[in-house]
């Protein structure tokens, strides 16, 4: 049977909030949770559905609309706290361990995750995440991507979305129409979470990451970063490389922040053989 977003789709109540996930696999088998990046209109099926069935077929995927964000509870910015969501998701779904998969915010939280909740992960992967701490090659304010996507919530028409779209990916053919369309359909459905995001900008990251603590994650950890990421400069990855003991990175060229969208075989592939290695 096809996997598709309907077919998915469920809402589990959390100790704190109640979070939209989309869930395809095996109930019995190794779970795996996919996190979204922080783009207006972003849910775990937009940054996923080039993955889910692929990875469902070996895992219990679990791929997470983070509250403030999709069809999962509005908050406000001092609200957030998106590790306590994926432990409190984790608790719901009487989860004990499983890996973690997040594409730039949600690489993050990711990270995060593994220094704050060692005993709770198996494996942890991230695409286009930023390693908290100030740069040396990247931009020291906002890159290009960034702004873009503070338009995105200011502006979240379909030009705006396509901007968007387009920067977040080193081919523009990625950026079709049905997807753009998708997420300027999801921002329009929930005005909440556009209004609590703009309150928020300038205040703090989204998640924070303590760049002392990141070399205490124990967990092995496989980084990909697109050579043409617009929004997140790889330079972030080689740091975690460096900072993560067990860490190992996959740089790859002609590609931007999407790197799970753009170069979607081969991350399945490379995830695929990273999880299943003891």
């Amino acid at each position: 049977m096809e996997l598709t977003y309907d077919s998915t789709s469920r809402m589990v109540a959390t100790r704190r909030w109640t979070i939209h996930i989309n869930e395809a696999g095996p109930a019995d088998a190794p779970p795996v949770i996919l996190l979204h990046g922080s783009g207006p209109g972003a849910t775990g099926w937009s940054n996923f559905s080039n993955n889910i069935p692929v990875l469902a077929e070996h895992y219990r995927v679990i791929a997470a609309d983070m509250p403030g964000w999709g069809e999962s509870d509005p908050v406000s910015w001092s609200e957030r706290d998106h590790p306590g969501a994926v432990a409190d998701l984790m608790d719901a779904l009487e989860l004990d361990k499983a890996s973690l998969i997040g594409n730039s915010m949600g690489g993050g939280t990711t990270i995060r995750f593994g220094y704050e909740h060692p005993d709770r992960v198996h494996k942890l992967i991230t695409m286009g995440s930023s390693h908290g701490g100030p740069a040396l090659f990247g931009a020291g304010g906002l890159t290009e991507g960034l702004k873009i996507l503070q338009k995105g919530y200011r502006e979240p028409t379909f030009d705006t979305m396509k901007q968007l779209v387009d920067v977040m990916t080193f081919d523009s053919a990625f950026a079709t129409d049905e997807l753009i369309q998708a997420r300027a359909d999801m921002v329009a459905a929930h005005p909440q979470h556009n209004e609590n995001f703009l309150a928020g900008v300038g205040k703090r990251a989204i998640v924070e990451l303590d760049h002392a603590k990141v070399p205490g994650i124990t967990a092995p950890t496989l980084l990909f970063h697109g050579r043409d990421d617009r929004v997140v400069h790889f330079e972030n990855s080689l740091r975690l490389v460096q900072l993560i003991p067990d860490a190992r990175l996959v740089l790859i060229n002609r590609c931007g922040h999407w790197l799970q969208i753009e170069h979607a075989d081969e991350f399945n592939r490379l995830v695929l053989e990273f999880l299943a290695n003891a």
